[in-house]
This record gives structure tokens, sequence and C-alpha cells, in this order.
């Protein structure tokens, strides 16, 4: 069943129970009213017979013949006894008595009662005269009230099905107006394919349930296509990258088995492929990096990674591997609350990223210091590692975050071009971002940002 069908069937139902306990409450009260004024009739009647049958030698003629009308004008199926003190009619035959004793004794004990027998109503009085003492008892059945109830049974029936049935389909239209959004998503969401994960969907004005289904669908398709892009960038280069030091290898090697070399002539030819072999080692140490990427893009558990202490791991690791002092941490403001500085990240991806930063800032400062400043807030968290290097021209800062790109002043270091590329696919998935302050010969810095501000995501 569509949604918009489940919402106006929901809402039908609803409204039906409210409907229904509405007319419920209103049958009763004028069931209730209907009974309660035959009622009152039937006592009127009794008290008529009262005063036609008692008290007929104390009225005048007038009023006696004005209480005859009043009298003569039976109800249907009506039934009148007045019962002296033996419990036997009187003024009115009664050949088989129509009340037995005991309801008879009931009316006197309690001087004025109405109950019911069967489609009946009754009502008795005990009346007092100088004749004696009296039991006036009248019974009908309210025939023109139950003809009334049954006509308003009939109307509310079909007011019901009339009002039920045109809620329906109000309700279906209102769920098809409210849904409209929803099917221009799921038509924008239906031109997505593997060659334009770059088509992102309308968000709207990010208010209400549509909005964030359409963001949330959004960021599916941006981790989609960067781990496309990195699949494609993957197959695209690494065939490349591969065979240039293994076809230099392969030719130096053929090159020196064509005849025989000197000591020194095969020195250095092996020197030769030493540096090939140490470059097809980087690059394939680069490419693992690049798959070990790709494959945290498919994993939905993150950890909350403290930023503080990963610094201090860093700074361990690269004092132990260069020496003291050559690493050096600036921590410059933390926040009150040390969840503050955790980030929701594979801390293995994002250990990568941080030393491929500080790795090059080495290479290209010839193992100069470098500083590593850390400041955090209640809203951000800035890394800026900063080196004393060559630099990086203008031109190039932008390209440097491309796959296998190498600037035109790092043509004499060893390196692939992967490492940056790497650095900056890790950053943005987890929601961080890059910038980069440079002047060559002079030094780079490298600053890293990530909010620690939570996102507000309403519930569907």
């Amino acid at each position: 069943m569509k949604i918009r069908n489940r919402l106006a069937l929901y809402f039908t139902i609803i409204s039906g129970v409210i409907l229904l306990v509405a007319l419920s409450v209103i049958f009763i009260t004028f069931n209730s009213f209907a009974k309660n004024d035959f009622y009152g009739r039937l006592m009127d009647r009794a008290k008529v017979a009262a005063q036609l049958y008692l008290e007929a030698d104390e009225i005048s003629a007038d009023s006696l013949n004005h209480v005859r009308e009043r009298y003569l004008k039976q109800l249907p199926q009506e039934v009148t006894r007045i019962y002296n003190d033996n419990n036997a009619a009187s003024f009115i035959k009664d050949k088989q008595q129509y009340w037995r004793n005991d309801i008879i004794d009931m009316v006197r004990r309690r001087k004025e009662v109405a109950f019911t027998e069967g489609p009946r109503q009754t009502v008795g009085i005990y009346y007092n005269d100088n004749q004696g003492n009296f039991v006036i008892l009248t019974t009908a059945p309210d025939i023109q009230g139950q003809r009334r109830i049954n006509d308003l049974i009939e109307i509310m029936l079909a007011m019901f099905v009339l009002v039920i049935t045109g809620l329906f389909f109000i309700g279906r239209w209102f769920a098809k107006k409210a849904l409209e959004p929803l099917d221009d998503v799921v038509g924008q969401m239906q031109l997505v394919h593997a060659g334009n994960l770059s088509f992102r969907v309308a968000e709207g004005d990010g208010k209400d349930e549509i909005s964030v289904l359409a963001q949330n669908f959004n960021r599916l398709l941006k981790h989609l296509e960067n781990a496309f892009e990195m699949q494609q960038t993957y197959v695209a280069n690494a065939s490349h990258e591969l065979k240039t030091p293994v076809t230099s290898i392969i030719g130096e090697i053929e090159v020196a088995l064509n005849k025989s070399r000197s000591n020194e002539e095969y020195k250095r030819v092996l020197e030769s492929v030493l540096i090939d072999a140490e470059d097809l080692n980087e690059t394939i140490a680069g490419l693992m990096e690049l798959a070990q990427v790709d494959m945290g893009y498919t994993q939905a558990a993150l950890d909350m990674v403290a930023i503080d202490e990963l610094i201090w791991e860093l700074a361990d690791y690269w004092t132990n591997k260069l020496g003291k002092g050559l690493f050096a941490v600036c921590v410059k403001h933390l926040p009150a609350d040390p969840e503050n500085l955790q980030v929701p990240a594979n801390k293995a991806l994002l250990t990568i990223a941080l030393n491929n930063i500080i790795g090059n800032a080495y290479k290209f400062s010839n193992n100069q210091r470098v500083q590593c400043d850390l400041y955090a807030d209640s809203s951000r968290i800035s890394i800026t590692i900063t080196d004393s290097g060559i630099g990086i021209p203008v031109e190039e800062q932008d390209r440097v975050f491309e796959s296998f790109y190498r600037g035109t002043n790092v043509k004499s270091y060893q390196g692939s071009g992967i490492g940056l590329y790497i650095t900056g696919k890790i950053i943005n998935l987890y929601n961080g971002h890059i910038d980069i302050k440079s002047e060559p010969n002079k030094g780079t810095s490298i600053q890293i940002y990530f909010s620690t501000v939570k996102p507000i995501v309403e519930s569907l």
C-alpha cells in the first residue's frame, strides 16, 4: 500500500472513531431525553387519572370537562389502573389484575416510581384522597419516540458512511499534496546512475523531513562519488605509475646483460636499479594507502578519535625516528569539555593523512624542524603543520591534492604524488577542510579544520 493511501486510511480511521464516539454520545443523549420525556408524559397521564377519578367531586364541571378532554385522548396502547388499599382495581374495570401485588406495594412504599417493562415504560404514584389511599399505574410503549430514534439511527448511519467516504478522499488528497515534494525527490533519485554520481537532488528549505532525507541522500551520493572516483583513479593510474619504474629496471638490467661490464659499471647499474626499486616501493605503498582509504569509504562504523592524543602519538613517532627537538608541538588553546577534542573518524586513516603532511614537511625541508600547532574550542579543531622547506608555487597550490601530481620544484625529490591526494580524501571523508599557505623557498603551512558542532538531524 502506498504511503498516501496508508496516511489517508489512518486519517479516516481516527476521524471515524472520533465521529462514531460523537454520534454515540448524541444518540445516547437523545435516547435518554426521549425516554425521560415519555416518562414525564406518562406521569402526567397518571396525575390526570387521579384528577379524573378521585378529584371529580371536588372540581368544577368546566375543569372536569377540561380534564376529560385531555385524558380521553389516550396514548397508543396505553393502560391505566387505580388500585385501593387491598390492591384491587377501582374505577377502571380489570378482569385480570394487570400488575402484580409486589409492583403495587413497591409504588406504595416509594410513593413515585418509573421503570421499563419490555418495550413499555411504566410510571406509578401513590395518591392520598378522602376516598382512601390509591396506587395509580400507567404504562404505554413510546411508539412515536421509537420511530424517531430509528429515523435518527438511519440518518446517523448514512451521515457516518458519507462523512467517512469524504474524509478518506479528502485525506488522500491532503496526503498527495503533502507527499508531492517526496515524489519530486524520488523522481530525481531515479535519475542517478553510476555515470552521474555528481548529480544532487534538490534539498528544499531544510526545515522538514523530506529535506533531511534529501540531505542524507546527497551525503550518500558524495561518499559514493568519492569512492568511485578513487577506484577509477586507482585503476587508471596504478598501471602507469607501476609500469614506469618496472620498465626502467628491466631496461637497465637488459642493457647490463648485453655484454660483460666492469665492476664499476655493474655498481652504477645496481644503484640505478635501487633508485627505481625505491620509487616502485613508494608508489606501491602509496597505492596501498589509497586502497585503504577507499575501503574506509565503505565502513559505516567510526570511532571518536581524540585529536590531542593523536598529535602526541605522532610527536613520539617522529621524535623517535628523527631525533629530539625536530617535531615541536604547541598547544594554543584547549576547550573545557574534552569531548570537543574528539572527531568521529578512523584513527588509522587519520594517522596516514597527518603523517603524509608531516613526511612531506621533512622531505622538502631536508629534515629541518617542523612545527605543529593545536587549537580547539567548543566549535572547531585546528591543526597547523609548518615547515621551512622549498615551498609551493602559488599557481600550483590548488593542484597539489590531485592524484599523482608533482610540483615543478620537486622533480629532484623522490615521490609519486599520491600522498597529499590521499590526505585530501581522508580529511574530506571526515568532513574536514584543508588550507595551504606557502611561499617558495620560505616554507609551507598546512592547516586542517574539523567542526565539532554536531548537526541537528530530525526524525522521518
